[in-house]
């Protein structure tokens, strides 16, 4: 049975997110990432973080290929775009966490809420939030 990523709240150096996209890279090429993950990879999220670390997206995918831990990939990042220093992984790690409460992203996440029954869960204010009931983590 094919699965779901990690949860975006697991941290690489202190960076959410981050290592999601690298388990979506890998589940995806194993065939294992669940089929409605397929056709947003590198896309969304995924395009974001790697916008922020100035990476190409289809670059770190074949780095990602090629092995290597979560934190050697973010260092391969760094290298090749550009290091996060704190204050960069708090903005991000800030934007991340919030997205979909009273923003860009609110009316997104109440269709989703909707597609996936969730339409009930006033809760869920946040698209990680949402990812984690959705996938059966929380």
């Amino acid at each position: 049975m094919k699965s779901t990523p990690i949860s975006a709240y697991e941290k690489t150096e202190g960076m959410l997110y981050f290592a999601r996209m690298l388990d979506k890279i890998r589940k995806q090429a194993s065939g294992d990432l669940r089929d409605d993950f397929q056709g947003n990879l590198g896309k969304g999220f995924d395009l974001r973080c790697t916008k922020y670390v100035r990476v190409d997206y289809d670059a770190l995918r074949s780095r990602v290929l090629e092995g290597g831990d979560d934190k050697e990939i973010l260092h391969w990042c760094y290298d090749c775009g550009r290091k996060l220093d704190e204050n960069d992984i708090l903005i991000w790690n800030e934007f991340i966490r919030k997205v979909g409460y009273r923003d860009f992203a609110s009316e997104s996440l109440s269709q989703r809420k909707i597609e996936s029954g969730l339409g009930d869960r006033n809760e869920i204010e946040t698209m990680l939030e949402y990812f984690e009931v959705d996938e059966g983590r929380a």
